[in-house]
């Protein structure tokens, strides 16, 4: 019951996050190609929602490692556009004024609680692990 509690609560703070960091993409406008926008749609937004939603169901272990998946896919995805790859999409390239300062606190934000999310994930895993039999 506290894998599904935690898993939905990071599951609802990382689409927030994310989705005010889109607002911001889109208010500045900072623009995502096809295949960007394909992965924040899918991997981002919907895997973990479904996620979360099977963590309260009898297919808890596939939530569970849908949401770590996601989370990190999540994490990597933003630690490499807004920290590592000098583009529109990089925290240095925003400026603060207008939008600039929510897209700039989100992506922080975002990392923060992707890691939480790969955390509890993490820890959802080992929790719910089948011991091995010995023979």
């Amino acid at each position: 019951m506290k894998i599904a509690q935690y898993g939905t609560a990071i599951a609802v703070l990382h689409t927030i996050a994310n989705g005010l960091h889109g607002l911001a993409h889109v208010e500045i406008p900072v623009a995502l190609s096809l295949l960007q926008s394909s992965f924040v749609g899918i991997v981002i937004f919907l895997t973990p929602i479904i996620a979360a939603v099977l963590l309260w169901t009898q297919f808890y272990r596939i939530g569970s490692w849908l949401l770590l998946s996601s989370i990190a896919g999540s994490l990597l995805f933003g630690i490499y556009n807004h920290f590592i790859v000098i583009s529109p999409d990089h925290v240095s390239q925003v400026s603060l004024a207008g939008w600039g300062l929510l897209f700039q606190v989100t992506a922080i934000l975002i990392l923060i609680v992707d890691g939480f999310g790969c955390g509890i994930s993490v820890w959802a895993l080992k929790t719910i692990q089948q011991p091995e039999e010995v023979l």
